[in-house]
């Protein structure tokens, strides 16, 4: 089931056109995007790196700061302790670079997913403590590692924790919440209580990154040497899929832009084994190309492969590099569609189907998988998803949310049956003992409150307008709204009325339909559909008008440029 809403918040379009150059229907799209005075269009349209906020506003940054120019100048060994996803890839790389540049004598560790699992861990700790390390800095992590953190401290370590994740918290008898922050020497997270940094919703990345920031100013380091980061925070952002508003949006932008002409050997690498490299790269290049190239070595093999093509400086390494990460993403693909496959048969068949939180334990799926199944399946059902998987310790699981379903703090509610969890509102990362499934699973669904209407697919639709009013400058004026991605998404239009004839299924998988679209007037457009082509022709037949949501894009086919419309549901 579809429930079809037209945002209609109102302004005076015409003269934020006027004002900015601009179609009103690209202005009504703004406005839609909450974005209301002159200052916030003009930032949205126009924004530039200068109005990112300064390091000095996080909490714990100058105390962070301080520790590290007082141990690289007594030449300690530092360690950073990163994560194996594409955010404490990218962050592990910022900080490693920009510490070395700052003469500091640094390495890394990043926890192996399935020995190690999630964070900074006790093994961890002590394969830094005989190596010498004297102070640890975790990145994407640490957060919730109390007892970690603890026991670096209780062997003489000097531990800095950035993350960016929720603050783990508990709630009092009165019902107040008491938020616990591990005993780290100097804690650098934005979510934390008291910190004035203005926007919440940055990645692990963009944390290292305000960290090296500010070790290079108090260094004297010019400006234009924090630029090399920008594109890893940019690609951080969009794979830890973080939404695209404020400074996220403002760096995405100027990554993506810095990015076609990269002078890091590993990303252009990556960029070229993906045929990228004619590309106008965008947030879905990165999200869902090389990306998931990145992801891919954390989840079947190590993520040291994705920092090592990253740091590579030999151009063939680095190709070698790039065409092994794609291998090991295109195996991840095959077993991903073969465990979403056994995760839809179970919902199916069994009493799954009428929970309104799925649970779903798939024991011999590589756990790897887990997150990712379960977003599929949240696509699928429109409900929140977690999958678990069977480990050498107990059961582990990723979840994936919808937006009226807070993940984290729905699982701090089950949390007596939980060995271990983390996350955020839409995704969360979790550990329990085998026999708590049947009850972690029933105590989810007993403490839910999600509605039917709640768990209905919403098509939010931007604007209301005919396939007729669709020309290619206003196309071309669309591409001032990207980066388009969670938090910004691309814009939706619809039409009633809309017959469509001429269907033709293309594609191996028979997953796209090209056809003919004609308005209420007789108007003709070329229209596409990617999915299920079979299902869509089959469907399509039951009646002769239809109302459909569509974005408008252009076609270059023999260097000449046409206008197609991409239907994205119809009703």
């Amino acid at each position: 089931m579809q429930k079809w809403m037209v945002l209609a918040k109102k302004a005076d379009f015409y003269g934020i056109g006027r004002k900015f150059g601009v179609d009103p229907v690209i202005a009504r799209v703004i406005r839609n995007r909450e974005r209301i005075s002159e200052e916030e269009i003009e930032q949205y349209l126009h924004g530039g790196m200068n109005q990112i906020y300064s390091f000095q506003l996080m909490k714990g940054m100058e105390k962070a700061l301080e520790l590290l120019l007082e141990k690289i100048g007594e030449k300690k060994k530092i360690r950073i302790i990163g994560d194996y996803d594409i955010d404490g890839v990218c962050s592990t790389y910022i900080l490693l670079i920009g510490l070395k540049k700052a003469g500091a004598i640094v390495d890394i560790d990043i926890p192996d997913r399935i020995k190690d699992g999630y964070g900074i861990s006790k093994e961890l700790i002590d394969l830094a403590y005989q190596a010498g390390t004297d102070t640890i800095i975790t990145c994407d992590n640490g957060i919730s590692a109390m007892e970690q953190v603890a026991y670096a401290k209780s062997l003489g370590m000097t531990v800095i924790v950035t993350d960016h994740h929720e603050i783990p918290y508990e709630e009092q008898e009165d019902g107040s919440i008491k938020t616990i922050l591990p005993p780290a020497d100097a804690i650098v997270n934005p979510k934390q209580e008291g910190c004035r940094y203005p926007f919440k919703g940055i990645c692990g990345a963009m944390v290292a990154y305000k960290l090296i920031c500010g070790l290079y100013e108090k260094n004297g380091f010019p400006k234009e040497a924090q630029e090399e980061f920008i594109e890893f925070a940019a690609i951080a952002t969009v794979g830890d899929v973080m939404d695209l508003q404020d400074e996220n949006r403002i760096v995405v932008k100027e990554g993506l832009r810095r990015m076609k002409n990269t002078k890091n050997y590993g990303l252009r690498a990556l960029i070229r084994v993906n045929h990228l490299e004619e590309a106008e790269l965008t947030g879905y290049h990165i999200g869902f190309v090389l990306g998931p190239c990145i992801n891919a070595s954390g989840r079947l093999s190590t993520a040291k492969k994705a920092l090592n093509l990253l740091l590579c400086k030999d151009e063939k390494k680095a190709q070698e590099l790039a065409e092994e990460l794609k291998a090991l993403n295109d195996s991840r693909k095959e077993m991903t569609q073969k465990g979403v496959e056994q995760a839809e048969k179970l919902v199916e068949t069994t009493e799954l189907k009428e929970d309104r939180v799925l649970v779903i334990y798939l024991p011999d799926c590589h756990e790897s998988l887990a997150g990712i199944i379960a977003g599929r399946i949240r696509e699928t059902y429109n409900k929140p998803v977690i999958v678990l998987t069977k480990g050498k310790d107990g059961v582990k699981g990723s979840g994936r949310s919808i937006e009226t379903y807070h993940m984290f703090k729905e699982l701090v509610k089950c949390k007596d049956l939980l060995s271990k969890f983390g996350g955020h509102p839409m995704a969360a990362g979790l550990s329990l003992p085998e026999e708590n499934i049947e009850a972690f699973r029933r105590a989810l669904n007993k403490k839910c409150t999600l509605t039917q209407e709640d768990m209905m697919e919403k098509v939010l639709i931007d604007v209301p307008m005919p396939i007729s009013y669709v020309t290619l400058p206003l196309i071309r004026q669309l591409s001032l709204l990207e980066p388009f991605g969670k938090g910004n998404n691309k814009p939706v239009f619809a039409e009633k009325n809309i017959k469509i004839t001429q269907c033709r299924i293309f594609g191996k998988n028979k997953n796209v339909v090209k056809m003919k679209l004609y308005d209420k007037n007789g108007i003709c457009m070329d229209g596409v559909w990617f999915g299920d082509g079979e299902a869509f022709v089959n469907e399509i037949q039951e009646k002769e008008r239809w109302s459909i949501a569509y974005y408008p894009s252009i076609n270059t086919y023999n260097g000449r440029e046409s206008i197609e419309i991409i239907v994205q549901n119809y009703i």
